[in-house]
C-alpha cells in the first residue's frame, strides 16, 4: 500500500488517531517559531485533516492547505467551511501554488512521507515571499521499523544536521533546527512495541 492510499483509507478516523500520536503543543510551537501575524497568508503542506490549519485559522490567518489525499481535503472542508481556507490537491514535488506567494509555509509530520526530502523543501521554499518563513516539524532519526511497515513512512526520521543542511542548500537564512519538546508516540499493531520519537522544529527565512 502506498502512503497516499493509506491516508485515503484513514481520513475519516485521522483526527482521532492523531491525538494518540502527538499533542497540540507541536503546532503551538511551530506557530510561535514563525511569529505568525493575523491577516497573512500561510500554506499548510501535507495538511491532512487540518491539524496545523486549524491553529492558523484560529490565529486569524488565511490558509492554503495542500495534500495528496482528496479524502483528507474533504474532511478538512467539512470542518472549516466558511473560513478563509483554500484546499488544493498536490504532491511534494509539484506544489500547486505560485512562487513567492505566501508569508509562511508549514509542514508537520510530512517530510518523512515524501520520496525526496530536499526536493520537497526546495518546493516549499519556492512558495515563500522574501522574508517569509518555512517551519517544519517532524521526526528525529529512529529505529522503529514498524512505523515504516504499518504507517507507510518513507523515512525513519531525520538527522537534524541533514535538515539544517537542506534548508541552507535551498537558500534559506537564519536556519535553526532544535527540539520541539514533544514526542510522537505509537504502538505497533500487535502491541509488542511502542515508539516514542522526539520531534524537531526547523525554521528558516527566505
Amino acid at each position: 500500500m502506498s502512503s497516499q492510499q493509506y491516508f485515503e483509507d484513514v481520513a475519516p478516523q485521522w483526527d482521532t488517531m492523531r491525538t494518540s500520536f502527538f499533542s497540540t503543543a507541536v503546532r503551538e510551537r511551530a506557530l510561535a517559531a514563525a511569529g505568525v501575524s493575523a491577516g497573512k497568508l500561510a500554506a499548510d503542506i501535507g495538511a491532512g485533516s487540518g491539524f496545523v490549519t486549524e491553529a492558523l485559522l484560529n490565529a486569524g490567518l488565511r490558509v492554503i492547505a495542500v495534500d495528496q489525499s482528496q479524502a483528507m481535503l474533504e474532511v478538512m472542508q467539512q470542518k472549516f467551511g466558511g473560513q478563509p481556507l483554500t484546499c488544493r490537491l498536490g504532491t511534494a514535488e509539484a506544489l500547486p501554488l505560485d512562487s513567492a506567494s505566501v508569508d509562511y509555509v508549514f509542514a508537520n509530520m510530512f517530510l518523512h512521507h515524501v520520496e525526496n526530502p530536499l526536493t520537497a523543501i526546495r518546493e516549499m521554499a519556492r512558495l515563500l515571499k522574501p522574508g517569509g518563513k518555512l517551519v517544519i516539524t517532524d521526526l528525529d532519526s529512529h529505529t522503529f521499523e514498524f512505523l515504516r511497515e504499518e504507517h507507510h513512512d518513507r523515512w525513519m526520521g531525520f538527522a537534524r544536521a541533514d535538515v539544517s543542511g537542506w534548508f541552507e542548500q535551498v537558500g534559506l537564512s537564519g536556519v535553526s533546527v532544535g527540539d520541539a519538546e514533544c514526542q510522537c508516540c505509537a504502538d505497533s499493531a500487535c502491541g509488542s512495541q511502542r515508539a516514542e520519537v522526539t520531534i524537531f522544529l526547523a525554521c528558516g527565512v527566505k
